[in-house]
């Protein structure tokens, strides 16, 4: 099947077909999703021996992310890159997983770039002051950072507002009259959580309250639920508590629920990043700040990574989603 049939089924140009099908930008997102939606109804594959050669392309994207903390024991990660790597795969793209510690003398992923066995790379968990995408800049080699960072030429990134997040979750919770608000935290200088915990002091310090209760952890349930017990059991414990991921919430929520303080009138409000995970054993609905479902996450990444790919504008390939605010009977 060849991309003419699909160019005079849909009234579209060959030229067009082979654009959307590729990533290109200019091509707008209704035409994208007519030319993949035939192009899967027929069962069409491209050449991908013939694109290569056309192309100059590999085929193959690396996603680097750090060893130290690992992040493959996160689910939400780990969902995310599930999805990455399928809507890739739907191109013909293969993901490779590049571990890099960044206390060692060698990166992983400059072997790789060095010989060419990616098209690009994707690059997890940034600095505000990141080696490896400065490195990544004077190679001139392709990458997209999910995350923001400070850098003399303009890159590809695509980051939430982690900011806005934990300064909406706060402001809502000073707005039902809390006074003591802690924040369970990572304990690293990665920019999302950064950002995360100047959103909470932010809100904090516009309503002139203390952050004596910010407290920084490993991201685990073990982690959130020895935290949360030493907190309750403080002469002024707080009455309100915010997570920057749902493992720690997950361990918070149950601390809570063992004490008899998850509902009811002697309840601690509660709001954690990205909500219960799905094997969390406390059921009950708890408020919490999403940002956006995996599955598109997923189509949005990958998706700027084609575009890299064909040489999109750096200035074009700069997204930044909003989180949303769920409440639920916890806040």
């Amino acid at each position: 099947m060849s991309l003419k049939a699909i160019a005079k089924e849909l009234g579209l140009s060959v030229t067009t077909v082979s654009r959307a099908l590729n990533g290109y930008q200019d091509v707008s997102a209704d035409t994208r999703a007519r030319v993949e939606a035939e192009a899967q109804r027929r069962g069409y594959r491209p050449n991908t021996f013939a694109r290569r050669l056309k192309m100059g392309t590999i085929d193959a994207v690396g996603l680097v992310f750090p060893v130290n903390p690992v992040p493959l024991n996160n689910s939400v990660f780990m969902e995310m890159v599930g999805e990455i790597s399928h809507e890739l795969a739907r191109h013909e793209i293969d993901l490779l997983l590049i571990a890099d510690d960044d206390r060692g003398c060698q990166h992983s992923y400059m072997r790789t770039v060095e010989s060419r066995r990616v098209d690009a790379l994707i690059i997890a968990h940034t600095l505000d002051e990141d080696p490896r995408l400065q490195q990544l800049q004077q190679a001139r080699f392709p990458f997209l950072a999910l995350g923001r960072s400070q850098l003399s030429q303009p890159y590809a990134w695509f980051d939430f507002d982690n900011y806005a997040g934990t300064w909406q979750a706060t402001r809502h919770l000073i707005a039902r009259g809390h006074r003591c608000i802690a924040l369970l935290g990572e304990q690293n200088q990665q920019a999302f959580i950064t950002q995360r915990r100047n959103g909470y002091r932010d809100a904090l310090r516009e309503a002139g309250l203390s952050e004596r209760w910010l407290r920084q952890l490993p991201p685990s349930r073990k982690a959130g639920y020895q935290t949360t017990l030493a907190l309750l059991a403080e002469p002024e414990p707080p009455t309100a508590i915010v997570t920057d991921c749902n493992a720690t919430g997950d361990g918070a929520a149950m601390a809570l629920a063992q004490c008899g303080r998850l509902v009811g009138d002697d309840a601690v409000a509660l709001v954690m990043y990205d909500g219960l995970p799905q094997d969390s054993i406390v059921d009950i609905d708890v408020a919490a700040i999403l940002q956006g479902t995996r599955a598109g996450v997923g189509v949005q990444i990958a998706t700027m990574v084609r575009a890299l790919i064909a040489g999109e504008d750096l200035a074009r390939l700069q997204v930044l989603w909003q989180p949303d605010f769920r409440p639920g009977v916890t806040a």
